[in-house]
């Protein structure tokens, strides 16, 4: 997945920082966890957040088979430690060993085993949908990333995005590619929770 055809790893500029972001362009565990851990939090936030647990591991990559053996209290420790890794780390970090111990058990605890043979894009979005974690939403925002920045295109994979895949779009981390469509999917964001709260209010 994170392998450009001339095999260097891809670039991507989701985290808006740099060491976090060859991260996720060359490990798909990290890039998982990233999008396991955007919620409640900024985008930036969650996806720096592989970054920092690595380190706190002692180490420059995740690896499944490692956190889900890991002393959960020690884990949770990992989350935290000052400063937090997410916004609620004690719930995230048993969130992150329950993906983990997942892919374990069913990937051989290789991430891009999740998609790298998917026969179609509803197959990818029902194997992404199982992720423990992974609700519909998250699997399509997912598995538009990996059809948009990493390649990752099997047949229908915009349609089982649904308008996460539209090209052009600017509505998850998924169309981030830089400073500049960061902001614009925030102001998406925002405009789309202004208008739930308009709608609410109006029944």
């Amino acid at each position: 997945m994170t392998k450009s055809d001339n095999g260097k790893a891809r670039t991507v500029r989701i985290a808006q920082e740099p060491d976090a972001d060859e991260l996720l362009g060359r490990s798909s565990l990290a890039a998982l966890v990233g999008m396991l851990l955007d919620q409640q939090v900024p985008m930036e936030w969650a996806f720096t957040g592989p970054l920092t647990l690595a380190r706190r591991m002692g180490s420059d990559d995740l690896d499944a088979g490692e956190i889900a053996a890991y002393d959960p209290d020690a884990f949770t420790g990992l989350f935290t430690e000052k400063p937090a890794l997410h916004r609620y780390p004690g719930s995230m970090a048993k969130r992150v060993q329950q993906l983990c111990r997942y892919l374990v058990t069913e990937y051989g605890g290789q991430a891009d085993a999740v998609w790298k043979d998917a026969a179609t894009g509803s197959d990818l979005l029902k194997r992404l949908n199982a992720l423990p974690g992974f609700g519909t939403q998250k699997a399509q925002i997912f598995l538009a990333l990996l059809g948009k920045q990493f390649d990752v295109r099997p047949p229908g994979w915009r349609e089982a995005a649904g308008a996460y895949g539209e090209e052009g779009s600017h509505r998850s981390v998924a169309d981030i590619t830089g400073p500049e469509s960061l902001a614009e999917v925030r102001a998406f964001k925002q405009q789309a929770k202004a208008a739930a709260r308009a709608a609410s209010r109006s029944r």
